[in-house]
């Protein structure tokens, strides 16, 4: 194991008691990307009190590139967790726990999930540090994601509520209110993370006008883009997805690329997860809020597109 002993560096660009949060990464072969997300990390206008990259038994250079910036900011901290054979969640929720073990008893107010692949603008922590200034009952905040130069989701459709696990920012009482991450190997821990937070009571959302760039396409880190639709479709029913729901999503897929097929394999998933049996990690009232929700917003885009002139 490395470790920076240096003791956390407040901000010293804005002095102000926003810059209390903390950042955590946890980063398993990340050589290809990582260095990015550092320097975004450097050029931030508000930097954090700590952000531990926690090394989830690395076996390429993902170390070595982050320990080379530990000397000049030591605001930074490298973990290394033993080495494990494969790639899944329930081992990202024990990397992020050991690093918030290593952070925990830091005076921080916000403490966020950074992923190792992606890049952002460096207002970015400032802006939804704002956000959380603004709005007291605000326990999860975050920035749209971006692939391949363009907004990933359109927030006519999908929710602004969710917000993407590859950079998520809790506000600390709301995040041990839920019991932090929940292992889940297949994945989901962020929509469960965020949706949970929801149930209790917090308020959760996505704001597009700041963005950021995700690197490796989405859910690509196991496998290719159809691999993933699948998994997607599989962790929608285990993450108990209403039925009526999952079609009109999969309709909606089949317009996005990879056209029908994406589509399609993103139903398969949803049909092989009920066939199949897959016990659901999540609990049932959390799978009726989830339903609820699902069907509230369903009516609300029915209206907006079949009623488009009653709108003010």
């Amino acid at each position: 194991m490395k470790r920076n002993t240096q003791l956390p560096l407040s901000d010293t660009l804005k002095p102000d008691s926003r810059c209390r949060y903390v950042l955590i990464t946890p980063a398993r072969n990340e050589e290809k990307y990582i260095e990015l997300t550092i320097q975004s990390m450097i050029r931030q206008t508000v930097r954090p009190m700590k952000w531990v990259i926690v090394s989830d038994g690395s076996t390429d250079r993902t170390d070595e590139i982050a320990g080379k910036y530990l000397p000049e900011h030591p605001w930074m901290e490298l973990i290394r967790t033993p080495e494990r054979e494969s790639r899944n969640f329930g081992g990202k929720v024990r990397a992020f726990n050991a690093g918030y073990e290593s952070v925990r008893s830091l005076p921080f107010e916000f403490v966020g999930n950074l992923d190792a692949d992606i890049s952002f603008s460096p207002d970015l922590f400032e802006f939804l540090l704002g956000k959380f200034a603004d709005n007291p009952k605000l326990g999860v905040a975050g920035a749209a994601l971006m692939e391949k130069g363009s907004v990933v989701y359109d927030y006519d459709i999908v929710n602004v509520e969710h917000v993407s696990g590859a950079c998520q920012l809790f506000r600390r009482s709301c995040y041990e209110q839920i019991g932090g991450y929940q292992s889940i190997k297949g994945g989901g821990i962020d929509w469960t993370a965020v949706t949970t937070a929801r149930m209790m009571g917090w308020q959760t959302r996505t704001f597009p006008e700041n963005s950021f760039l995700h690197h490796r396409t989405m859910g690509t880190g196991k496998g290719s883009v159809l691999g993933s639709r699948f998994r997607f479709g599989k962790q929608d029913y285990y993450l108990g997805g209403h039925p009526v729901w999952e079609i009109f999503r999969g309709l909606y897929q089949m317009t996005k690329e990879p056209y029908l097929v994406g589509g399609a394999f993103l139903l398969s998933g949803y049909v092989w997860g009920w066939l199949s049996g897959t016990k659901r990690p999540i609990s049932d009232q959390l799978v009726a809020f989830r339903r609820k929700e699902q069907m509230e917003r369903l009516k609300q885009i029915a209206r907006r597109k079949l009623l488009p002139a009653s709108e003010p």
